[in-house]
Parts: structure tokens; C-alpha cells; sequence
């Protein structure tokens, strides 16, 4: 139909795309978000896992390795359904505050990073009150333009 000529004739566009137009697609490509990273915590706990450190470390390095090293990189804190209400909102700022130090200490400015606690109000996976859900208890790491929620 219709949308498939649009779309065979966008991807002959971009196949006959002159150089200079491919370095600029590849550095609007580069400009994109990086992550998210997601790091996991034991219920009731703020405490950043052995596991959780492997994944901050590559999202440091990533973080480093990318072009802009002044990129915004934003922080946000979730828990699960059993902690709701305002001490869920506590416990998942407390989340975020510990993965923005420990990224402070891998390299990342201070200046560029800002966290977000959401609480229980947005649960990586639906689950009914109360229920425990461990990747609802987590930190979600985001880099660049748009980052974040």
C-alpha cells in the first residue's frame, strides 16, 4: 500500500545519501540518549549491589568514552508496589542519591546530574498492591537531550 511506497522510497533516499549526509545522520545518531541503565536493589535497601557497581561502571565509562562530556545525565529512583505513599518516594530518592555518588566517584561532574524519585508510581512491571516486585526497585540511568522521564 501507500505506507510501504513511503517507506521503500525513504530507505532508497537514504541508500543513494551523499557522504556529507551520512556524517551528519551519524552525528545526530550520537547526540541520542544513552541508556538507560538499570541497577537493582534488595528490598528495603539503598545499598548499591556487587552487581549494581559492575553496571554504574559501565555506564561511567560510557558516559566518558561518549562526545559530550557535559551531557545531562539524569537519575531515577523506583521501588516496588509493597512501598507506596511518601516513604516509597524516601527510599527510592535514597536509591538515586547513592548511584549519583557513586557515579561522582567513577568521573561523572556533579554539575550534570540531576535525580528524580518516583516512588512506586512507575513500576517496570504492573503488579498488584502490596506485591514484591524486585525490578521495581531500581535506579534508571539516562544520558543526553530527552533523558529521563
Amino acid at each position: 500500500g501507500f505506507n510501504m511506497h513511503r517507506i521503500a522510497l525513504r530507505i532508497a533516499a537514504w541508500l543513494v545519501m551523499p557522504a556529507a549526509a551520512t556524517v551528519v545522520f551519524a552525528a545526530t545518531a550520537a547526540a541520542q540518549s544513552i541508556g538507560p541503565f538499570m541497577v537493582f536493589f534488595d528490598r528495603g535497601s539503598a545499598v548499591i549491589t556487587p552487581q549494581g557497581q559492575a553496571i554504574l561502571d559501565n555506564a561511567a565509562d560510557a558516559y566518558r568514552q561518549s562526545e559530550n562530556t557535559q551531557q545531562q545525565v539524569m537519575i531515577a529512583g523506583h521501588t516496588d508496589l509493597a512501598v507506596a505513599g511518601a516513604h516509597g518516594v524516601t527510599e527510592s530518592q535514597k536509591r538515586a542519591n547513592n548511584v549519583r555518588d557513586y557515579l561522582i566517584s567513577r568521573g561523572i561532574p556533579a554539575g550534570v546530574i540531576t535525580t528524580e524519585a518516583f516512588g512506586s508510581t512507575r513500576p517496570l512491571l504492573e503488579t498488584p498492591a502490596g506485591v514484591l516486585e524486585p525490578q521495581n526497585r531500581r535506579v534508571e540511568i539516562t544520558f543526553g537531550p530527552g533523558s529521563g522521564w
